[in-house]
């Protein structure tokens, strides 16, 4: 007879698994990337990466603050200037890759934080980790006898710990354990510091959609500038969001300038005395103005909008009397070419009176150009020796003929066009050293007086509807980092056991543990008061804790 084993059913596993589906695929790389960017480790990487891209913003002229720097770079730096500027290193903050630095950092840090803020809030209401069962292996640890009960040791430890996150249980053979933390505040702190940061990158963001900032340059002498457009400001940086219009219409005279200076020429003070007008008394038209002083780092703030005091200079006042009498006078802001003197440059451009014939004017235009030296130091070449208006004197050429104001190109109020020059349409008629009062006569007549020096004064209106946000946030990491910083977390645990065999029905043994977060020194004095005031030491009495 045959038998016929039983076989094994065939492996039938069935046919393989299908590979995703391009959504499937889809989804697990948007996760992986979602994860990989709320990591806090790509959150320290962008840190770092937005403090590299800040360094150029830091060692390089910026066109925002400083656009004349910057254009002296490029003239000092033929070949290395036009790389960078190709680059943005000359308008960092400007740039799209440092937007998408900061970007991506402000992502990082919600997806990290906001996790994390729930998970310490859930930890808030966890009861302190149950004690360890053995003691001794913790880096803080005593043990010692007491002539109480469990319970009363429990409830003296209790009473000692107030303050601190208490949980009390119960193990068996009577034995009474005591879980406590302290510093959960330091947690707090940290999650404080880093929302307040995102808090605080979002003001920024804010400001640079929605704010702007215009620089204006103000004579002295009762001249009056409004914000009524971006027409009104010499320079304009507006927001993203911001087209110019709608500005608010606040009026700003400026009365007056005083400056002081050190002996050594390094200023000591900058007071301008102004008055303005807010935007209701402007759209009422009102006659009052309210009076201010201001001064470098003491801001008038008016409408939501802060107005600085940037820096001052002068501006040469010049009368021409042309043959048949008339006479025309140019106050124009000379641009100071070294701030420790401020020895200033610039260019007065004057217009014939009644002269009808459009090629006849372009011929008969006049510029006073040079260098004004506010202390000078005498002698036929003319420089400065000290900021103060001491011994004015300016050094002159007087140029004759087209200046180029019609061609519809742009041209700088500081000098004049260099290619009427070299084509030799505009032709210098007269160099002189002058003082005020002094006169030159041209050749056809025409009579160029140096009346006197009038100071000008730089305003910076800033608009940033951030700020007040900017400033809570700020405090508010400065307060999470201190509280990061200075409390400790650490933990403290008791375990107290009926002492077998005993002499005494009230011998309990008392075993402690403690462990801070951190090696930070402190801890191990704290624990050992703690331990001192629960666990008597040995041989307070004559006696050992055998009780001979």
């Amino acid at each position: 007879m045959t038998t016929t084993l039983p076989q094994a059913p065939a492996d039938d596993a069935g046919p393989p698994p299908s590979p995703p589906g391009p959504a499937r695929r889809v989804l697990a790389l948007v996760r992986n990337t979602w994860r990989g960017l709320t990591s806090m480790r790509t959150a320290l990487i962008l840190l770092f990466l937005l403090a590299v891209a800040a360094l150029p913003g830091a060692v390089l002229p910026q066109r925002t603050p400083s656009p004349n720097a910057v254009e002296d770079y490029l003239t000092a730096h033929p070949t290395l200037g036009p790389v960078l500027d190709d680059l943005g290193f000359f308008g960092v903050f400007a740039t799209p890759w440092f937007a998408a630095i900061y970007l991506l950092l402000f992502i990082s840090l919600i997806g990290c934080l906001v996790p994390r803020s729930f998970e310490h809030l859930r930890g808030l209401r966890v009861e302190p980790v149950a004690v360890p069962g053995n003691l001794a292996r913790l880096p803080h640890h005593a043990e010692g006898t007491a002539d109480e009960d469990p319970d009363e040791v429990i409830e003296r430890a209790r009473r000692r710990l107030r303050g601190w996150r208490v949980a009390v249980r119960s193990e068996p053979d009577g034995v009474r354990t005591l879980s406590a933390e302290k510093g959960a505040l330091r947690e707090v702190g940290n999650l404080v510091f880093h929302l307040s940061l995102v808090a605080l990158l979002g003001g920024i963001a804010v400001g640079g959609l929605f704010g702007y900032e215009g620089q204006v340059i103000v004579m002295a002498d009762g001249s009056e500038f409004c914000n009524s457009g971006i027409y009104a400001y010499d320079s304009f940086r507006p927001g993203m969001e911001v087209d110019g219009t709608g500005l608010d219409p606040f009026c700003v005279t400026v009365d007056g300038f005083r400056a002081t200076f050190r002996p050594d020429g390094q200023p000591d003070s900058f007071d301008a005395a102004v008055r303005y007008q807010d935007a209701e008394a402007v759209q009422r038209g009102d006659d009052a103005w309210a009076p201010h002083g201001l001064a470098v780092n003491d801001p008038l703030r008016v409408d939501g909008e802060r107005v600085y005091l940037l820096g001052h200079g002068y501006a040469p006042r010049f009368t021409v009397t042309f043959p048949d009498g008339q006479q025309r006078t140019g106050l124009v802001q000379w641009r100071p070419v070294d701030q420790g003197t401020l020895l200033s440059e610039g260019a007065t451009k004057i217009d014939p009176p009644g002269v009808t014939d459009e090629a006849q004017r372009r011929r008969s235009q006049l510029a006073i150009t040079g260098l004004f030296a506010p202390t000078s130091s005498g002698g036929g070449l003319v420089t400065s020796v000290y900021p103060a208006l001491n011994n004015p004197e300016v050094a002159v050429d007087v140029l004759r003929g087209d200046l180029g104001l019609d061609s519809g190109r742009a041209q700088s109020i500081f000098s004049v066009d260099q290619g009427m020059v070299d084509q030799g349409r505009l032709v210098r008629v007269a160099r002189e050293n002058m003082r005020p009062g002094d006169q030159i006569t041209l050749d056809d007549g025409t009579r160029v007086r140096f009346d006197d020096v009038q100071n000008w004064v730089s305003l910076q209106v800033s608009h940033d509807p951030a700020q007040t946000a900017v400033l809570v946030a700020a405090i508010a990491l400065l307060g999470g980092l201190t509280l990061s910083l200075t409390i400790r977390r650490r933990r403290f645990w008791v375990r107290a056991a009926p002492a077998v065999p005993s002499t005494t029905d009230r011998r309990t043994v008392v075993a402690l543990g403690g462990l801070a977060r951190t090696d930070r020194a402190g801890y191990g004095e704290e624990f050992g008061r703690l331990a001192a005031d629960l666990v008597p030491p040995r041989g307070d009495d004559g006696e050992d804790d055998d009780g001979r």
